[in-house]
């Protein structure tokens, strides 16, 4: 129970410090939300726990894969709050975008060969 208190609480860090950062400093608070952290944490986690190079490396391809569909978000969102859009409505209306370009690569990602 221990370990997996650390984990959430390691992540959850990182997570808070770039929300905190951004307040001030937005375009860097963005530079560390982007980073793959998450997904470098993702694989020392697993890695930890399954020492598999067959399991750590198709997670980290899938993760790939997975993060294209996520990316139109990011153009998205300021486009809707720079037109007048609510925030909440904004951010709703992207992230039903994104779910559906992620059911689209489960979908797809199989006829072209991608393994997920």
């Amino acid at each position: 129970m221990f370990y997996l208190a650390l984990k959430a609480g390691i992540s959850g860090i990182l997570i808070a410090a770039a929300s905190e950062v951004a307040k001030r400093y937005p375009g860097f608070g963005a530079l560390i939300a982007s980073l793959p952290l998450v997904s470098v944490l993702g694989m020392i986690w697993l890695w930890r726990d399954k020492p598999d190079p067959v399991t750590t490396a198709a997670h980290a391809q899938a993760t790939f894969w997975y993060v294209l569909p996520s990316l139109p978000m990011f153009l998205a969102i300021p486009a809707l709050l720079r037109a007048g859009a609510p925030f909440w409505m904004a951010l709703m209306l992207r992230c039903a975008l994104t779910v559906t370009l992620y059911l689209a690569m489960v979908a797809l990602a199989p006829r072209l060969g991608i393994a997920l």
